[in-house]
Parts: structure tokens; sequence; C-alpha cells
């Protein structure tokens, strides 16, 4: 994660986030750090506009919708809106692109908030869709695929089981289906599904008892994970 830092740093550097927790309002004269997705950025200033917290982190009112987390709330930022950075129990920022906004995209059935906090902070484009006989799935659409695969990017879809977060995620389904630039065989994927009416491409992983699903893991490190999967069988092609 990048950190922007401020002009000096001899006065005590606050983080919003860890500062939040307790619900008390910010000294000022300080020097404030909060967080925009994944990045970092520090101020003394104690006042903000939504478009000038969009161009620390690089972006514009144009094309990307600004939102705050105060206390497990999040609460949309217009672009000539003043956030006050001081404000009790002022977590972060999360961006969303615009077109993800207009194209409407379904949340069928509700995720932990921690992995909603994560994907948005990622800055994945994700839906839930409620599938047949039961089935749930999370969707990510735009996800980038490395080189050496002749698909540029790719849908993802994960399996959520009844039982998650205790129960554990198993395997990825990939839209369309990868296929390596080299012409070789990836094992363990020849068997497809039909997903929200599309076909997907299932890439039979699992966890293991050496490897195994953690309290701690989510919906992203399993993405993190897949990620590491598309890598491997790039490295096995090449070898």
């Amino acid at each position: 994660m990048k950190t922007t830092k401020p002009e000096t740093d001899d006065d005590e550097v606050i983080d919003l986030e860890k500062h939040a927790k307790s619900g008390k309002k910010l000294p000022c004269g300080k020097v404030y750090r909060f967080r925009v997705d994944a990045e970092f950025f520090e101020t003394r200033e104690t006042e903000l506009t939504g478009r000038e917290i969009l161009a620390r982190a690089g972006k514009g009112p144009d094309r990307w919708l600004l939102n705050q987390k105060v206390r497990g709330s999040v609460l949309t930022v217009g672009p000539d809106d003043v956030v006050d950075l001081t404000t009790p129990g002022l977590e972060r920022f999360m961006t969303l692109p615009i077109d993800q906004i207009e194209g409407e995209l379904r949340k069928e059935f509700a995720l932990p908030e921690d992995d909603v906090d994560q994907l948005d902070a990622n800055g994945f484009e994700w839906e839930t869709v409620a599938g047949v006989r039961g089935q749930r799935w999370l969707l990510i659409h735009r996800f980038p695929i490395s080189e050496g695969y002749r698909q540029k990017e790719v849908s993802v879809a994960i399996a959520i089981p009844p039982g998650y977060p205790s129960g554990q995620l198993d395997m990825v389904w990939v839209s369309p289906a990868l296929e390596l630039e080299s012409g070789g065989k990836i094992p363990a994927t020849q068997h497809s599904e039909v997903i929200d009416g599309k076909r997907f491409q299932r890439w039979s992983r699992h966890y293991t008892g050496a490897n195994p699903w953690k309290p701690d893991y989510n919906v992203v490190t399993h993405l993190l994970l897949a990620r590491a999967w598309f890598a491997r069988e790039l490295e096995r092609s090449a070898a």
C-alpha cells in the first residue's frame, strides 16, 4: 500500500481508521492519515472536499463516486461536499466507478460486512446472484488476467456455501474459459457449468490438510489464491 507524506513529519500522525474505534473527535493541529481504497494519504487539513479526496487518489468525479465509512455506515460524498476529517467514527473512503453504478450490479443476497468492505476497497466490480437449487454465487467482473493467457480479463464466480464464512470456499469458475497462449492444456479445468446464463470453466482446486481453510480467510483471500492458481499454470507451461 502506498502512503503519501506531508511536507514535514514533525507532528504526531493520527490514523483515522484506528482512531475511529475510540469514537472521539480527533484533536486539531495534527497530521491525519486517511485511506482511499487501498492507498494511504496524509494531510494537516481538517476539511477536504470530495473532489480533493478523489484527486489525492488520482481520480475525478466524472468517472468515480466517493463514499465514506462512518461508524459502520457508508455515506455518499458529492464532489463539492466538505468532509470534516475530525468527525468521530470516520474510518475511511471508498471509490466506485460510475459505469459500475449505472450497470446496477445485483445484490441478491448479503455478504459479510468485512467481505463487502474488502471487495470495494480493492476496486472489484462484483455482484451476488441467487442461482438454481439454492446456489449462491459471487461474481467478480473484469478480473484482470496475466500475460500468457489468450484472455485479458474474465468474470470469476465463487460459490458461497450456506455455512460461509464458517464453511470454507472451494474452487473458482471463470468465463470465458482461460486458454494458454502456448496452446498447452490446463489440468482439472475440463468441466464447466452454466452460471447466470453463461458457461463458466471450473478450476478444480482445493484447500488441503497441509494448506487448510483458516478462520480469517474470506472471498478476497480466495480471489488472491485463484490468481496464484492462474500464475502456477503459466509457470508449469513455461517449464
